[in-house]
């Protein structure tokens, strides 16, 4: 064979090598979106009014895991009625007749879950409580997915931390970083943890995640689009007051991070919630 050929079926290796990985390579889109509780007494902003609009910019976006906080039932319910595609899962926070949920919703044209749980950030996380200094008991909702087509599994995280409690957030995110250890121990797959953190970037528990886990918005290969900025306390004429919405993944060398956005949709000059949604793509 000459030295022409050979250097050709090199190339050529290296081509359907390329070919193949392409091939297998998924992208995977997470959004976290706090919605605002149903019950609150929001005036112009309240649920009735705005329901439909959080639901067609959900549809829009079509993402494949969505982890939603401050869910009540109804809004639930409602939403699994607007969007047929997703299925949704997770515990009430209490045994409140109003009690918020942390749920995950997903595509299960998409997706097929395997396992599901809640637990509860705190001391006792199996068991209804309040952890730490927090004002209310928090929890965080996690499922382990297959996606469709592929022999590719991934665990998805969700979470509301305490708005009150300084100490519980911290400890709640160690408990998270303790979970995620946890969790590769029963399926050693990617992960992805996202939730509201009540917490800026430059605090602590955002700090001690961060540590441990890759922020997606920091660690994009592209450009995030939108500013940091998440919380617009339903304030159109004002810029949103800091970042305390966030999307993590590990550190799997499985998963690329492609594209980040802070998403500010609006409809008559209002916007579908006091928090700004955040969506990402990962390439799995």
């Amino acid at each position: 064979m000459s030295k022409i050929s050979i250097k050709l079926n090199v190339k050529l290796f290296f081509v359907f090598v390329l070919f193949g990985q392409l091939l297998a390579a998924q992208e995977v889109t997470v959004m976290s979106y706090n919605i605002r509780y149903g019950t609150a007494n929001d005036g112009e902003n309240s649920w009735d009014i705005r329901k439909s609009k959080v639901a067609n910019l959900i549809n829009y976006y079509e993402a494949d895991f969505i982890g939603m906080q401050e869910v009540q039932s109804f809004q639930r319910d409602f939403l699994l009625t607007q969007m047929p595609q997703y299925n949704a899962f997770g515990k009430p926070r209490s045994e409140d007749k109003n009690a918020e949920y942390s749920p995950i919703f997903y595509n299960k044209n998409k997706v097929s879950l395997v396992l599901k749980n809640t637990f509860w950030l705190s001391k006792s996380p199996k068991i209804i409580s309040k952890g730490w200094d927090a004002a209310l008991p928090r929890i965080a909702t996690y499922g382990l997915f297959k996606l469709k087509n592929s022999n590719k599994f991934i665990w998805v995280i969700n979470s509301h931390f305490d708005h009150i409690g300084k100490t519980a957030r911290l400890e709640s995110a160690k408990l998270i970083v303790k979970k995620i250890a946890e969790l590769k121990k029963v399926k050693n797959c990617p992960i992805v943890f996202m939730g509201d953190l009540n917490t800026k970037p430059n605090e602590e528990p955002v700090k001690y995640l961060s540590q441990n886990l890759i922020e997606t918005r920091t660690h994009c290969l592209t450009k995030p689009y939108g500013d940091r900025d998440t919380w617009n306390s339903f304030n159109f004429k004002e810029k949103p007051n800091g970042q305390i919405d966030y999307i993590f993944t590990d550190s799997s060398a499985s998963l690329k991070i492609k594209k980040y956005r802070t998403i500010t949709d609006f409809y008559d000059f209002k916007y579908p919630s006091d928090h700004l949604p955040i969506i990402t793509t990962v390439v799995y």
